[in-house]
């Protein structure tokens, strides 16, 4: 029998990071979710979607009415919302993590009113499972400055939005790039972690563009875990390094993005340089995306951990021209399909 978990989402935000005026137009939610709805793999289709809590896709001070149109609309694709991206940086009404009491203040602002949300869409029904995501809204240039202060700072900020995610019965999750200040090499996350010290309510979001970075030292070369050179051809390193990597923070994980990258950075609209997503049959493509989404789905004995409900695909900053072609998202959803195949369980 086929595989029944993790579910297979899509990320509702491709149509949103990296557009805007100084790169492409948004691509709407309607749009994006009737993509996603026509995917097909071998008889696959996409169980549900992750939604950034954004303008123009979904307005953070959405009101309850809206949001019940919302889980009807979603709904009448047969598709349920699973994670929840809360706009927690500056340019988005949000602060830095580490700034000032007003930055920080913002900060949990946004994330009272994306757990709100996340709640909201419990109760109506639509979403079974999922996080509220966020990050430290900094970069790593800014932490640099003092790396202590910031790190003491960043972790007292999450332990206040912990606090606000479990008034509302939610679990946040903090995405690892190497864009954001004391997230920015694996070691740092493990570090920012661990000084939180809620593992109950904040776990660690890997997504496999990104994490490919960390092993490659970006922005933190004192913690990388591949030569400087290093030979693609030869993947005996590469397994280590991701061995190695996920040993860390897999036990931290509790949401996962499914992806691939050729191994450099891209930046676009607004958004910093981050780990470039690339489409799953990129002839540049450094990782065999299921097979190495067993080191984040299997356990140090290669049991599966069963722990990650729902995975999802995330592309972020692909050309718009690309994301409104149907045969991008069969090709996505097959790849996803076959994470599923080689590291699901049936219930």
């Amino acid at each position: 029998m086929p595989n029944l978990y993790p579910k297979l989402h899509n990320a509702m935000w491709p149509g949103l990071v990296g557009k805007g005026p100084d790169s492409e137009p948004p691509i709407d939610l309607d749009t994006m979710l009737d993509l996603t709805a026509a995917a097909s793999a071998d008889g696959v289709r996409f169980d549900g979607i992750d939604l950034f809590l954004f303008d123009p896709h979904v307005s953070i001070d959405a009101s309850d009415d809206d949001l019940a149109r919302l889980a009807e609309k979603i709904a009448a694709r047969k598709f349920v919302v699973g994670s929840v991206v809360a706009p927690v940086w500056p340019p988005t009404g949000g602060g830095s993590a580490m700034g000032s009491a007003e930055d920080r203040a913002r900060f949990l602002t946004q994330v009272r009113k994306a757990c709100r949300i996340a709640r909201k869409l419990r109760e109506l029904g639509i979403r079974p499972y999922g996080i509220v995501r966020i990050d430290s809204a900094t970069g790593p240039a800014e932490w640099a400055a003092d790396p202590g202060e910031g790190q003491r700072r960043i972790a007292g900020t999450f332990r206040e939005a912990c606090a606000i995610a479990e008034e509302h019965g939610e679990r946040l999750a903090a995405e690892g790039e190497i864009c954001w200040g004391g997230m920015h090499s694996w070691k740092y996350m493990v570090e920012l972690l661990e000084m939180t010290g809620r593992p109950e309510t904040l776990g660690f979001q890997a997504d496999m563009a990104h994490t490919l970075l960390y092993t490659l030292g970006y922005n933190a070369p004192e913690h990388r875990l591949l030569p400087a050179g290093y030979d693609w051809s030869d993947r005996v390193p590469l397994e280590a390094a991701l061995a190695e990597m996920t040993a860390a923070l897999r036990p931290w994980t509790i949401d996962f993005h499914v992806a691939q990258n050729d191994a450099t950075v891209k930046g676009a609209g607004s958004h910093d340089k981050t780990g470039r997503h690339c489409l799953p049959d990129d002839p540049n493509g450094k990782l065999q995306i299921a097979r190495d989404a067993g080191y984040w789905l299997r356990d140090a004995s290669g049991a599966v951990t069963r722990k990650i409900p729902h995975i999802c695909w995330d592309g972020c900053m692909f050309p718009n021209d690309v994301m409104m072609q149907p045969e991008t998202w069969d090709s996505i959803l097959g790849a996803m399909a076959a994470v599923r195949d080689a590291h699901g369980w049936q219930g």
